[in-house]
């Protein structure tokens, strides 16, 4: 009985040592609460009151930026227009074309820019569809809005304009069978004041037909030092003429897109709603050609490249997010022979919920802001260095530059 009676002795403690050792965890733990909750309720009373000083200092450097700010306003004049020289002169604008493509869409930007400082801005479009177009009607009525006179391009009205004008600017090489076509007799008297502004690079531009009047002009303004090389090199070799004085002025982004591609907020919501329009998540990696649906732009390749890529990923079984390509640049309403080719190979290699046809549209900024990459498929089929790839860059998305392979 003794033996059992010590036994039972020296077991008993060795039970309540786990008892004691979660007790003393527990009484360990809630210390440890107590003392972090202790410390943050101060920390909490500190923080707000050095929150509370800092709104009120930055409250009263605002207040102050402000007072300042408007202070500089007011003794500093206002920084002058570097079109200021052109208040009140007569502008003669000619395209060649008035459609949602690159170069009148930059020729309507002069002419609201030169509006802005007081030129008077007439414009002339040479080659007009003989049915209605609603793009032109919409873009002449943009133009109007703005101030610019649109008139015939053949009329009497458009020479009287030519002979009175400060300037004329010739918007393309093709624009330069307006000058023999309307002004017949008075060319020479007008080719003084000409600013032949030029895109091109395809070979089919440079016929006599088109610039035989080039070398006798104020001058050429192109837009980048390549495309100047090019003409130099290529009128003279091929034609046996002499490019007047040139100017290489690059091109620049509107103040509309730039207000859009640095707007994380207005970036962000035309992503989700183009995206949702679509059909495409969020997740989806989207290449983009953005450019208006013709052979030379380069579609075609674009859609022959994109359904190897996703033959490759499937015959590898790569792991990578659903790829989409977005062709912005469509008419629907026309549908071309071209576009009627790219369509029908997007039916035929069963690709339709991968591949998205947008219509053209003088607004890019939501496009730019809803995709991943921009492929730019021209660049070596004669076009010049393409705007949209630096509205692309403002947007900070990789750029893609294809060169043809056929």
């Amino acid at each position: 009985m003794g033996k059992q009676s010590s036994a039972s002795v020296t077991t008993q403690p060795r039970k309540t040592w786990p008892l004691t050792i979660l007790l003393l965890l527990t009484l360990s733990t809630a210390m440890a609460f107590l003392i972090i909750s202790t410390f943050d309720s101060c920390t909490t009373s500190s923080r707000n009151n050095v929150g509370h000083y800092i709104q009120e200092r930055q409250k009263e450097k605002e207040e102050q930026w402000s007072i300042d700010n408007q202070v500089n306003r007011n003794d500093q004049a206002p920084s002058p227009n570097p079109l200021d020289f052109m208040k009140s002169k007569l502008v003669l604008l000619v395209s060649h074309e008035l459609t949602l493509s690159g170069g009148p869409l930059l020729l309507m930007e002069l002419a609201f820019l030169l509006r802005e400082v007081g030129v008077q801005v007439v414009w002339v479009t040479n080659q007009k569809p003989n049915q209605p177009d609603d793009v032109m009607y919409s873009l002449e009525h943009k133009m109007l809005d703005r101030g610019v006179q649109v008139f015939s391009a053949k009329g009497q009205e458009a020479v009287n304009t030519a002979l009175k004008a400060d300037l004329v600017i010739l918007n393309t090489a093709v624009a330069g069978k307006w000058l023999d076509a309307v002004l017949k007799d008075d060319v020479a008297y007008v080719l003084p004041k000409v600013l032949w502004w030029i895109h091109e690079m395809r070979g089919h531009y440079f016929k006599l037909e088109y610039v035989e009047h080039l070398p006798f002009v104020a001058g050429a303004m192109i837009d980048s030092h390549t495309t100047a090389y090019y003409w130099k090199n290529r009128t003279h070799d091929r034609l046996g003429i002499k490019m007047p004085e040139t100017y290489v002025v690059h091109l620049g982004n509107s103040e509309e897109l730039m207000e859009v591609a640095e707007n994380r907020v207005a970036k962000r919501v035309l992503r989700e709603h183009v995206r949702e329009s679509l059909g495409v998540r969020n997740e989806d990696l989207v290449f983009a050609l953005i450019n208006s649906v013709s052979r030379g732009k380069g579609q075609d390749l674009f859609l022959r490249s994109f359904h190897e890529s996703l033959q490759m990923i499937q015959e590898r079984k790569l792991q990578l997010p659903s790829i989409h390509a977005v062709i912005v640049g469509s008419d629907m309403s026309a549908q071309t022979k071209f576009e009627t080719e790219l369509r029908n190979f997007v039916s035929e290699k069963n690709i339709q919920d991968r591949v998205h046809f947008v219509n053209k549209t003088l607004t890019v900024a939501p496009y730019l802001a809803s995709i991943d990459v921009l492929v730019q498929n021209s660049q070596a089929r004669g076009e010049c260095f393409g705007r949209i790839t630096i509205e692309a860059m403002a947007f900070q998305l990789p750029v893609l530059p294809v060169a043809p392979w056929r």
